[in-house]
């Protein structure tokens, strides 16, 4: 445990931001599932990608995901939903 009044304070943020970013990365990895489950099923579709790539990107401007890994994902997500689809 750190001694000094700052690295506390950072400790106690360092905590906060990453509960935050754990919340991003759950929720994303939840609306993919839900995007694939929907081109399965052919119900709400377009709806339900937009909505993951949505998030995908607010992940990606907020810092949480790289920029190039969001890219990467909504990529691999688009080609999987449109294999899905056909």
């Amino acid at each position: 445990m750190a001694n000094i009044k700052s690295q506390i304070k950072r400790n106690r943020q360092t905590e906060k931001q990453r509960s935050r970013n754990r919340m991003v990365r759950t929720e994303l990895r939840t609306r993919t599932k839900a995007a694939l489950a929907a081109a399965e099923n052919g119900t709400d579709r377009d709806q339900v990608l937009l909505l993951a790539m949505r998030r995908i990107d607010t992940a990606a401007a907020k810092g949480v995901i790289h920029a190039n890994t969001a890219a990467r994902q909504k990529s691999r997500l688009q080609k999987r939903f449109d294999a899905q689809s056909v």
